[in-house]
């Protein structure tokens, strides 16, 4: 049952530059960022492909797998193939101006309404004031006036007439007009006429209360004169407004023929033009403070709230688009896959079907907003004042969302599952939503939503979400679940080769030769705990290319090679390496005891991992068992779950220990054991398995009283069957131990007992490797306890023969001998006379 050590050569599985038929990977083409991927891109097919209700995507993996640029990247080969969809703009309502008029145009044809309108505009600001001061229009307009004067002179002189005949005067005074008598051509004054006789008083007063009369009745007509100039006036206004607005607006027209919404909104336009072409009158000037003032009170008077139309009349004519999908817009799209990228330039990647990454989702930036301006000492908006959310930007496309940002925003969560489930738009204010403003706002109408969702997150949010959210089954029925790594095989390290090039080309880095190449790979799968899988997870990577990079730069290469990349992984580890020194540094001085060299009964050196942030690493732990005579059963006290320090799989691990016990000796009588294991020096919490098979073997040492050698140090879980299972950091384990070996000194029987199933795992580092390669340093694989108690205790374990016994001399024989005497005495001790317990007497 003699185990032998690994090899060296199976310590760390270098890559085969040879298969790369490149030298640099400058000469590499593009790579979608999916290798080894294919469940992903299947998921990805399906969810852009079907058009139905709730099939949006929730992109599930670990953080920093690079789901977003390969997602990116996907997207952008399909929104390429798609039309691009449509512009909207907001127009005012004429009728209801708080609530603006939502318009869907082609795409790019936003700018030509806005354009179009602004032309109107500019061009009646100077023709209206032209034909107003036309001859054609004076003449008009001076015989609708002079008519009236007639009209109304025409009254006033007949009653003067008929009044001079009575010797009475028509005056006007500042009040208007008045009767008063004439005497020698004279208007007599108050004394005067009250010297004149009664008789004669009496008959001035009797013609002027009738004179009176008829002049009260003329001035009752003068207002309906006033509204029929008016009318007329307005009616020539109108005649000549509509002629050449109609004119003006042909080329608006003609642009959006066919399109029945525009075409109304534009007969409102010319409707509001005709009633208010006196607005051009000016030329177009600005109206005065004082007027706008005036105005502005007087809306606030009426409740309907300050208006920004009384600082500037034309604003209502304007065009405010929301969405514009024109060539000129996707200008501005970036050429490089990561989403900050993607957000920086306005979301989109090129033409075809926007793709919009919303970096910061509040219910605002997703939904639009509704701005406000002060004026006159309050907030107020109008429809130029709407603003489009990435919910706009992205119709007839993609929004890709991180959940997590998305969930930590109030009401955002909330508002975008609202909008998916209406399947439109509608903006809405959180102020609003809770009752926290009541300012003057508006209600835009609603804009249809064709729109993919795409959430990314790790997969605990994608399983908190479905647990406790019912909607989200519902919205999201498509999971593309980023696997964490891939098979290691020549066709991926091709493809991951690819990959490495466009992240180069993405980052702007130097090429990789293909030693550089191989390097990485290695590092991948050291990433990955496994030398026959590759890491999907980037961003290490990613930091790696740009750190090597930076050496390479400072060193004049034209490329990066495997000695860059292997310099940048020692700076790493040298910037985060005080908390390990720190640790070898207690355990070199004694402060933490362990022993490297020796042998001791019941003490073992396990293994475990630290890890704190980014930083992790090996570091052993002794592990001690004590036994003694039981109460008729294999107890094993856990101390670390006494004090509340041991986890649930800690405690199921020594768990399995009394169920190893109890299974493997004296089948047939009753246990009489009492164990307690501990980690020595423990002060913190402490969980897993991975420590289980060397609890067992202190154990083991403890009942067979047969001594551990100390120079080596076990990893690895078992089972009740005592079969050792994988655990994970297996490397770290390893490393850690070796470095406090090399601190003492290599003595040649010094190594680790790792489980069998672990070899495949090996990335050892290259002085463990060396080492291993000169006999200084072993690693054993262990497939079962009985194989490392051998190694540990220089001794066979041995297997229970026909006869139902153990070899002599074996560690299980002493160990079992050691169980029956407990029995034994367990036995003698239950029959022995207690003399305190009354009644009771001896057998």
């Amino acid at each position: 049952m003699a185990v032998e050590p690994i090899p060296a050569e199976m310590l760390y599985r270098a890559c085969d530059v040879s298969q790369f038929a490149f030298e640099n990977t400058a000469e590499l083409g593009e790579h979608a960022g999916l290798v080894g991927q294919e469940r992903v891109l299947d998921a990805l097919r399906f969810g852009t492909g079907i058009r139905r209700q709730g099939y949006n995507i929730f992109v599930l993996g670990q953080n920093g797998a690079g789901k977003h640029e390969a997602v990116l990247r996907f997207l952008s080969g399909i929104a390429l193939k798609e039309r691009a969809p449509s512009d909207w703009v907001y127009v005012n309502n004429f009728r209801t101006p708080h609530k603006p008029v939502a318009l869907e145009l082609g795409a790019g044809t936003g700018r030509a309404l806005k354009e179009g309108m602004a032309r109107l505009v500019d061009d009646l600001k100077v023709t209206i004031p032209s034909i107003i001061e036309s001859e054609e229009y004076q003449n008009r307009r001076q015989s609708i006036d002079e008519e009236y004067q007639e009209k109304q002179e025409h009254a006033f002189e007949e009653l003067r007439a008929k009044a001079e005949v009575q010797e009475i005067a028509l005056l006007r005074t500042p009040a208007g007009f008045a009767l008063a008598p004439v005497q020698d051509g004279n208007v007599l004054k108050p004394d005067e006429f009250n010297k004149l006789p009664e008789q004669e008083r009496k008959r001035i007063e009797s013609v002027i209360e009738t004179l009176q009369k008829e002049l009260a009745e003329i001035i009752e007509h003068v207002p309906g004169w006033e509204k029929e100039h008016r009318q007329r006036v307005r009616a020539l206004n109108r005649e000549v407004a509509e002629r050449e607005v109609k004119r003006a607006m042909r080329e608006v027209r003609a642009l959006f023929e066919g399109m029945t919404a525009v075409a109304a909104w534009l007969t409102a336009v010319m409707g509001d033009l005709v009633e208010n072409i006196g607005m051009f009158a000016s030329g177009g000037d600005a109206v005065p403070e004082q007027q706008r003032a005036i105005v502005t009170m007087q809306a606030a008077m009426q409740g309907r709230g300050p208006d920004l139309g009384a600082s500037d009349p034309f604003r209502r004519y304007e065009v405010n688009i929301v969405v514009d999908n024109s060539n000129e817009a996707r200008k501005s799209g970036s050429s490089k896959w990561r989403a900050q990228d993607i957000a920086d330039a306005g979301g989109y990647i090129g033409g075809g079907a926007p793709i919009i990454y919303e970096d910061h989702p509040t219910m605002a930036n997703l939904l639009g907003r509704v701005e406000h301006m002060p004026q006159m000492g309050a907030l107020v908006t109008d429809f130029t004042l709407i603003k489009p959310g990435s919910l706009h930007r992205a119709n007839g496309g993609y929004l890709l969302v991180d959940a997590l940002k998305l969930l930590r925003e109030p009401l955002a969560w909330e508002a975008l599952k609202r909008a998916i489930r209406r399947r439109k738009v509608v903006i809405e204010s959180a102020g609003e939503y809770m009752s926290l403003i009541s300012t003057v706002t508006l209600e835009p109408d609603p804009i249809p939503l064709d729109i993919k969702i795409i959430l990314f997150g790790d997969r605990y949010l994608y399983y908190v979400l479905s647990n406790n959210d019912p909607d989200f089954g519902e919205l999201f029925k498509v999971a593309a679940d980023f696997e964490d790594e891939i098979d290691r095989e020549p066709e991926n390290d091709l493809l991951y080769a690819c990959l490495l090039a466009s992240t180069c080309r993405d980052e702007g880095l130097l090429p990789l030769d293909r030693s550089g190449v191989g390097r990485v790979i290695e590092r991948s799968s050291r990433q990955a705990e496994d030398a026959e899988k590759l890491s999907t997870v980037m961003r290490p990577i990613v930091d790696l290319l740009c750190e090597a990079d930076h050496i390479a730069r400072s060193e004049a290469a034209t490329a990066i090679s495997a000695h860059h990349v292997d310099e940048a992984v020692d700076a790493q580890i040298a910037r985060a390496d005080r908390l390990r020194e720190r640790s070898l540094e207690m355990i070199t001085r004694d402060i933490v005891m362990i022993d490297t060299e020796g042998e001791r009964v019941g003490q073992v050196n396990g293994l475990s991992v630290l890890s704190m942030g980014s930083v992790s690493f090996g570091r052993p732990s002794r592990i001690t068992a004590r036994v003694r005579m039981g109460l008729g059963s294999a107890r094993v006290i856990d101390i670390e779950r006494e004090v509340a320090l041991g986890g649930p799989i800690h405690t199921k691990g020594v768990l399995i220990l009394s169920g190893y016990i109890s299974g493997q000796f004296l089948p047939a009588i009753p246990l009489s054991m009492s164990a307690s294991v501990v980690f020595e020096q423990s002060y913190g919490g402490i969980d897993g398995d991975s420590a289980s098979s060397a609890e067992l073997y202190a154990l083991i040492s403890a009942l067979a009283e047969a001594p551990i050698a100390q120079g080596l140090a076990v990893t690895g879980s078992v089972n009740q069957l005592g079969e050792v299972q994988a655990i994970g950091g297996v490397n770290d384990k390893i490393e850690g131990f070796f470095d406090i070996c090399m601190r003492r000194g290599l003595t040649g029987d010094q190594g680790v007992l790792i489980p069998a199933s672990n070899v495949k795992h090996l990335m050892l580092r290259q002085d463990v490797v060396d080492a291993v390669e000169r006999g200084m340093f072993a690693i054993y694989p262990v497939e079962h306890v009985e194989e490392g108690v051998e190694l540990l205790m220089s001794a066979p374990a041995g297997i229970r023969g026909a006869d139902g016994h153990f070899p002599a001399g074996s560690i299980y024989a002493r160990a079992e001998q050691r169980l029956a005497a407990f029995a034994d005495n367990q036995i003698r001790f239950a029959q022995r006379p207690d003399d305190n317990t009354p009644g009771r007497k001896g057998a």
